[in-house]
């Protein structure tokens, strides 16, 4: 088994799950078996109840798990489908499952304690993922120094001296800031953080750095002579245009040798061809295509993380450049829309009542402009209402999730169906989460475009379209195009009479990834092209 473990320090958010990512699908390049694991410090048990203006979104996996958005940067890179179960633990997690243990008796009395309980569950976790795959990327969130990283820190520490050098790795993130009044970057942060890192226990093997600019020879020189780090192990990462050029620009300084090197292991060449041309499409695309996404989260940039990057990867296979506009779903305006002119519209998942209605009115204007859309989970319950109240004239039709006494229940809790249900099959719990295998109504517009009969995608809600509409939407020209294969439930509409107006209750943008764009996004942004040519515009790709 051998490990990566990954710290960072000076600052948050500089990208440890972006590099763990890079560096992994580097790894595969040489024929390793790679996965990646996340160690999150906080005390809730996951990020499901967490805002995403809190937290950034909620990724969720295939077995069902709702993770951190790094788990989604994890399996855009590599060729693997991780598990939450697994791949994902949390200080909640952990110390839940301790204080378990010590209620039923299995310390057998002894003082339970971080070390060694704490620390000897965290490294259980760690090692049932090691014994699967050739190398074990692990991400420790936080900042080094933090007093709630500190147990998962005492564990990969000890884990060094369980498994030996050449079995464990340790690489530390570290930001050096250019202070524009001095002309210079600054070193002494970095030295900090790893002075830091050393009083705990821990002496970085590579140290990678993350700055404006290219890191200097000099630079590297210094870093390296007060960390104790080896030249040659201070990696230099600079701001790039792309984050898929991250595992060439680890590719040209070696890091794979590094790695290779101290985990004695024999690989081969590799090559990032794929990358590389998908990169030069990106740097090479000039038509610029406007999508408009109507949502409440829009001040974090990580809200909609997993659905940007999606909409990035069809673009950059279509040599499209996007203009994405976040706009508030609260203030947007159809005036502000017209003025903005996209084109196309997306309105993604959500919860509650907040906003809502905008996102109604601009569905509204999406359908009857013959804009394209895509409605993602609450965004196609809200096409599903918009539909019933400006084309069945239901006016008061709703979720009961935002009124309970509407006399037109469109989209209702799953609880409230199982009493529609003339299926037992249907009898399910109250929240569908994971995958879930769709089959795709024949000859619909949804079929063509995945080009198969059955589809499997990750779900993450309450609410289903109620089924007692069903036929009066229909006959007015809203169509199911998929349905949950075990429960019947309607997971894809579509209008036919629309250029493309498709709206899905589950979440395509957590199963694209930049080699393998998602079918959906890419059919919706090369509509996106056609709408953009009828308006006197031109398209590489329509």
């Amino acid at each position: 088994m051998k490990y990566i473990f990954i710290t960072g320090g000076v600052v948050s958010s500089l990208g440890k799950g972006i590099t763990a990512g890079a560096l992994g699908a580097l790894l595969e390049a040489c024929g390793h078996k790679v996965t990646c694991m996340k160690l999150d410090p906080y005390i809730n048990v996951d990020p499901g109840t967490m805002s995403p203006s809190e937290h950034g979104e909620v990724y969720v996996t295939e077995d069902g798990f709702e993770t951190d958005l790094d788990l989604g940067h994890y399996e855009r890179f590599l060729s693997v489908s991780l598990k939450g179960a697994t791949n994902y633990i949390t200080s909640g997690q952990v110390y839940g499952e301790v204080i378990r243990k010590e209620r039923r008796g299995d310390y057998l009395g002894k003082t339970v304690q971080v070390i060694p309980h704490i620390t000897d569950h965290i490294q259980a976790c760690i090692e049932s993922v090691g014994q699967q795959h050739d190398i074990t990327l692990v991400e420790v969130g936080g900042t080094v120094g933090d007093i709630e990283s500190l147990p998962f820190i005492e564990s990969i520490r000890q884990l060094r001296i369980k498994h030996g050098y050449h079995h464990v790795m340790f690489m530390h993130l570290t930001y050096l800031p250019y202070v524009r009044t001095a002309g210079e970057m600054k070193t002494k942060p970095t030295q900090h953080s790893v002075k830091e890192l050393r009083s705990i226990g821990i002496q970085p093997d590579v140290l990678i750095c993350r700055a404006e600019t290219e890191i200097s020879k000099g630079q590297k020189e210094k870093i390296g002579l007060f960390t104790n780090v080896a030249n040659g192990h201070v990696i230099s990462i600079p701001d790039v245009d792309s984050i898929y050029m991250l595992p060439t620009v680890l590719l040209e300084q070696g890091v794979h040798l590094l790695v290779s090197k101290q985990f004695q292991l024999a690989s081969q060449e590799p090559s990032l061809d794929q990358w590389q041309s998908l990169v030069q499409k990106q740097k090479q695309a000039q038509q610029v295509l406007k999508i408009a996404i109507i949502g409440k989260y829009t001040k974090s940039k990580d809200a909609y993380k997993s659905l940007h990057e999606a909409l990035m990867h069809a673009g950059m296979h279509l040599s499209q450049r996007l203009e994405v506009m976040y706009l508030d779903s609260e203030t947007v305006s159809l005036e502000r829309l017209e003025a903005l002119g996209p084109d196309a519209i997306l309105v993604p998942g959500g919860f509650g009542e907040r906003g809502s209605e905008g996102k109604l009115e601009v569905i509204r204007w999406a359908r009857t402009k013959s804009v394209p859309f895509l409605g993602i989970c609450f965004g196609m319950q809200l096409a599903v209402i918009e539909f019933a109240r400006d084309v069945l004239n239901l006016h008061h039709a709703n979720s009961t999730e935002l009124d309970s006494k509407t006399p037109d229940p469109i989209v209702c809790l799953i609880d409230e169906l199982k009493s529609l249900a003339s299926d037992e099959q249907m009898m399910g719990g109250n929240m569908r989460l994971g995958a879930v295998t769709d089959i795709l109504v024949p000859g619909s517009h949804s079929q063509t475009i995945y080009a198969t009969n059955q589809i499997s995608e990750r779900h993450r809600h309450r609410y289903e379209v109620n089924p007692l509409y069903l036929d009066k939407l229909d006959q007015a020209g809203l169509k199911v195009s998929a349905k949950s294969e075990k429960t019947g439930f309607i997971d894809m509409v579509e209008l036919h009479d629309h250029p493309w107006f498709i709206g899905c209750q589950f979440h395509p943008e957590f199963n694209s990834k930049p080699l393998t764009p998602h079918p959906l996004f890419l059919s919706y942004l090369k509509a996106a092209c056609q709408y953009h040519q009828s308006k006197g515009g031109t398209s590489r790709a329509a």
